[in-house]
């Protein structure tokens, strides 16, 4: 179900896997940008999944119409 937001997911090595600080932004892997949570949600479980082996390295779902539309929330 498309729900009219856009959704990017992304990810890369993290300083602490309890925190989303990453080490080096340079070297972040862009999954995607999906037009509905659930579509965003599976690349993010495919993409994390691949990476179970290194718990440093953390993907997340993020809401771009909050940051292209902040005056909507």
């Amino acid at each position: 179900m498309i729900d009219g937001q856009l959704y990017l997911v992304f990810g890369g090595k993290v300083s602490d896997p309890r925190t989303t600080k990453f080490i080096n932004t340079k070297y972040l892997h862009t999954v995607g940008i999906y037009p509905s949570y659930e579509e965003a949600r599976s690349a993010w479980k495919g993409a994390s999944q691949a990476q179970v082996d290194d718990a440093m390295t953390k993907y997340v779902v993020v809401c771009l119409d909050k940051l292209l539309n902040p005056a909507e929330d």
